[in-house]
């Protein structure tokens, strides 16, 4: 990525989301002739296709600002492998893959006999899959209470949204394992609301989901570490390329089960879902080339507030369910505001660099 593609118009960045759209939809119209045989039967996947695909954006609008503040600071080389294997690992490892693992792991059947139930009998595939929700939610909302506690508590941090918390946050980042400490605090406290088997699943879950996390920092730092002491620009490698694949993987954690509520099917699912992937990769090409995040500064903040809220959400839905659409429209208002915000401080800063330079002049007339 150059900076002669910061003259890329907006939509520019989108014509193979674009592409991906219109051969999904073609796809998913395709299948919903196949298997019902009727016009209403094509047009019903056809919608269920595009829904999926918005649900799939709405939730992951957060994911394409994290994964852009990481791609910043990557290699020319690594951006380019994320955008290009990255994308390939989501939309078929993630929206394909996972599901049949869960079902591989929770049946106890082979990969293929897995891919037979999903396409024979749906509605057992979908059960199963919704019986492994507790665990899944209970690691997904771990990993990201993580990623977005380590964001606020940051000694480092000097700019702040939500000034009265976030400066809190960042002085306690002082104290070494806050956040740590934090998440296991309200792990146990969730824990305590469930069953007594449920409470043991959710909290082998959740440990699995912090050790996740602590293990590809730590990896991600290792392997970043001997770049550097090869060459001084080998910042941001496979380190952080593998730390933005375990990220996108827990942001589709919610996706990948609330599109069961749509439909059973794994095939129309993976259409969906890979359309919205499309469009959250062309918006973290965006947010990268057009400097976006530095020019609206509380943007990152609220994608960051976003990731707590969803994490916070994915542990309230091991207690009841929770709407995914709810999800992605909080989500979406957090960073609407951030940007709100950041626009209302932009204006504000030029007006005091107006008023600073009328001071000037009447000073030097």
């Amino acid at each position: 990525m150059t900076g002669s593609s910061t003259q890329t118009p907006a939509l520019g960045y989108f014509k193979w989301a674009f592409i991906v759209t219109a051969a999904g939809l073609l796809l998913g119209g395709w299948l919903g002739w196949q298997s019902t045989g009727t016009i209403g039967g094509m047009m019903t996947v056809f919608f269920i296709c595009t829904v999926l695909a918005v649900l799939e954006i709405s939730l992951s609008f957060d994911n394409a600002i994290v994964n852009a503040n990481k791609l910043k600071d990557m290699t020319p080389v690594w951006q380019q492998r994320f955008l290009t294997w990255g994308i390939l690992i989501a939309v078929f490892g993630m929206r394909i893959v996972f599901p049949l693992l869960i079902v591989v792991i929770a049946a106890g059947i082979g990969p293929i006999d897995a891919v037979i139930l999903a396409a024979s009998r749906p509605e057992e595939y979908s059960r199963i899959m919704h019986e492994a929700h507790l665990p899944i939610a209970a690691f997904g909302g771990t990993f990201l209470m993580m990623v977005g506690l380590t964001y606020f508590f940051d000694h480092e941090k000097d700019v702040h949204w939500i000034a009265w918390l976030e400066s809190r946050m960042a002085r306690f980042a002082t104290i070494k394992g806050v956040e740590i400490a934090f998440v296991l605090a309200l792990i146990l406290g969730f824990s305590r609301l469930l069953e007594a088997e449920e409470a043991v699943v959710f909290v082998h879950a959740c440990v699995y989901g912090l050790l996740t996390f602590l293990a590809v920092e730590v990896v991600g730092g290792l392997l970043d570490a001997s770049q550097q002491t090869m060459s001084a620009a080998a910042k941001g490698g496979f380190g952080a390329f593998l730390y933005l694949e375990v990220l996108d993987a827990s942001f589709s954690f919610d996706g990948v089960i609330g599109a069961f509520a749509l439909t059973q099917n794994l095939f129309i699912i993976a259409i969906g879902l890979g359309i919205g992937a499309m469009y959250v990769r062309s918006m973290t090409i965006m947010l990268v080339e057009k400097g976006t995040l530095s020019e609206y500064r509380y943007l990152e903040h609220g994608a960051f507030y976003a990731i707590l809220i969803l994490s916070v959400v994915m542990y309230f839905q091991t207690l009841i369910h929770i709407p995914e659409v709810i999800t992605g429209l909080g989500g979406a208002g957090l960073i609407g505001l951030s940007l709100w915000s950041s626009i209302r401080h932009n204006r504000w800063e030029m007006e005091q660099d107006e008023d600073d330079t009328r001071g000037r002049r009447r000073v030097e007339a």
